[in-house]
């Protein structure tokens, strides 16, 4: 309200300032008619110096009039420009910089996080999949409905379901192929405990990227399940060994215990 005020008394100002302006140009072209009359007539010249003498005056007068009708208007237009055109301005120039004039989207998961903090885990699964047509190429909603079945509903089978439907449902850029790979053969190892199924999915990664870093750090987990796999093996070597000496010893120590009751006997 304030501010309309201002634009008021200014606007006022400027009015009067174009009226003072406007009218002292007219009294100027009346002298300047009146000096002319008696130019031509030759006569009264005192009258004529003092004519002229007002006409400067007024030539004064009309200048200051005019510097201050520029003031008082360049106020009210600097003031409208600074506070309502130039923000105007910078938040349709910034807008169409920033996000090319696109609105936000809300978030697709939104809905699926909200019942997962509330522990409605069946219909955040429900919500993931709403999610996952809405956006097909994202493959956070498959991750997400996996994640829920194995930590939170204890169903592995049915999380090894899901990343293979969701490797199976389209073409997935290189990125997100190899990771649904890795996510599977990590369910099948770690919670399925089959590690066979795990090393022919990551032989797959390494034969379907080769020269890429999924290919490297498929053959990398290869070589440590490999070498895990002999030192397991090697221990239970060893641990035979060991049940087979100590065997050896106690039939060794029950012979010479039969042989030394037989002597006691014999000597008695």
């Amino acid at each position: 309200m304030t501010k309309w005020i201002i634009y008021g008394v200014l606007a006022v100002l400027v009015a009067g300032s174009w009226m003072m302006y406007s009218e002292t140009g007219k009294e100027m072209s009346k002298v300047e008619a009146q000096i002319s009359q008696l130019e031509e007539t030759g006569t009264d010249e005192e009258q004529i110096a003092k004519l002229k003498s007002d006409l400067q005056s007024m030539e004064g007068e009309k200048t200051f009039n005019g510097i201050l009708l520029t003031f008082l208007s360049a106020g009210p237009i600097g003031i409208f420009m600074a506070v309502h055109l130039l923000p105007f301005f910078a938040q349709r120039v910034t807008h169409a910089v920033y996000d090319s004039g696109e609105k936000v989207e809300k978030d697709v998961t939104h809905d699926a996080r909200s019942l997962m903090a509330q522990g409605e885990y069946e219909g955040a699964i429900a919500a993931f999949k709403l999610a996952a047509a809405a956006d097909p190429l994202n493959r956070l909603p498959w991750l997400e409905i996996a994640k829920i079945q194995k930590n939170n509903l204890c169903d592995a089978a049915a999380a090894i379901l899901t990343i293979r439907h969701a490797l199976e449902s389209q073409e997935w850029e290189l990125n997100d192929a190899a990771y649904f790979l890795f996510r599977l053969a990590e369910l099948y190892d770690e919670v399925d405990g089959d590690r066979a199924t795990a090393v022919s999915i990551l032989n797959q990664v390494v034969e379907q990227f080769p020269g890429t870093r999924h290919s490297a750090n498929a053959s990398h987990k290869l070589r440590e399940w490999a070498a895990a796999g002999e030192a397991a093996a090697a221990g239970g070597d060893a641990g035979s060994s060991a049940r087979l000496a100590q065997t050896t010893a106690d039939e060794e120590a029950e012979y010479f215990a039969r042989i030394q009751r037989g002597s006691d006997e014999r000597n008695s």
